[in-house]
Order: C-alpha cells, then structure tokens, then sequence
C-alpha cells in the first residue's frame, strides 16, 4: 500500500481498543444510519454493506459491483470503489463506540472490477493517538482469498455530536442510535 505519513500512525500509537459493548466475534454490525449510501437499508442505490466482525477487532463485508456502480463500460467506477473502502474502514470505527469522521482517505486501484464481481472487504485499525485513528482495508475479488483489486489507508478523527448538529442531522442519527457513545 502506497500511503503518505498522513496516515500512517505515528510513533507511539496505541494499538486500537475496541469499547465495551462493541459487537464481539461474529456479531453484526449496524449501519451508521438507514439512509446512508454506504451501509443503509432505505438508501434506493447505496451500496448496502453488511459487515460483520470476524474476531472484535476487523471488520468484513461483500459488495457487488451493479450496473448502476460502473464508469468505464462493464467496470467498477473509481470512486465508487473508494465509497466501498471508505465505508467499510467505517464500519470498522464502530468497534470504537464513538463518532468518527473521514479526515483523509488514500487509495490504490491494483485491478480492474467488472460488474458482477463481489469484493470481499476487510478493514483493520493500525493505531490511535489522541483523537486520530489510522486505518486500512483491501477488496478482494471472488473470495476472502481472492487477488486484492483495491487498498486503501485512512485517517479517521473522533468528533463530537456537536459536529452532526452543525453540518448534518444529529437528532437522525441519535433516534437511530439511541445508546451510541458520544465523547465525555
């Protein structure tokens, strides 16, 4: 993975921490709201995501590319690539019970994705310092074990709930996530 020291974790980091009450092993994990085009249900042509952690500290999920998801005739539009990797490093945040928000997001594309394919996402976290989480993830075309199409590394900062009563619709998402963690 080619990635610059924006996230790359910096020395000292501490290794990440999943928080009490995270889903734990096998579990399911929620998406951030209906609505959202990554991981929400009532979204009509998100990408619907469903992840799950294998071992309470990565996350997995599937997504097929559809026609609606290509650029270039019969592939996998670049940036719908990078929503999918987004999303899933996303997910994988929600193991920290906190609110996080994509601060920086790099992405390599090592092949093509036809549509039809389904890639198999993986996101893990590197190491946190302070209010940074640094995080990476990769799809696998086919299978679990299949060649790695795309990777990707990220900078996540912990933000307030303030942050969503500002830019966004913070009463949205606390109906739906009603005994989510917000910052002390």
């Amino acid at each position: 993975m080619t990635r610059s020291a924006l996230t790359t974790p910096p020395p000292g980091a501490a290794g990440p921490r999943p928080a009490s009450g995270a889903p734990g092993p096998g579990e399911p994990l929620g998406s951030h709201y209906s609505r959202c085009f990554g991981c929400g249900d009532r979204h009509p042509t998100g990408l619907h995501l469903k992840a799950v952690t294998p071992d309470g500290e990565t996350v997995v999920a599937e997504f097929t590319v559809a026609e609606a998801h290509q650029g270039a005739p019969g592939l996998a539009h670049g940036g719908v690539l990078a929503t999918a990797m987004d999303e899933v490093i996303g997910m994988s945040i929600w193991l920290f019970r906190r609110p996080y928000v994509t601060a920086r997001l790099e992405t390599d594309y090592l092949a093509p994705v036809p549509v039809g394919t389904t890639l198999h996402l993986r996101a893990w976290c590197t190491g946190v310092s302070g209010r940074k989480a640094y995080l990476e993830a990769e799809g696998r075309i086919g299978s679990a074990d299949g060649p790695v199409a795309v990777r990707a590394a990220a900078l996540f900062v912990e933000v307030g709930m303030e942050h969503f009563a500002e830019h966004g619709d913070a009463q949205t998402l606390l109906d739906e996530h009603h005994d989510y963690e917000v910052n002390p």
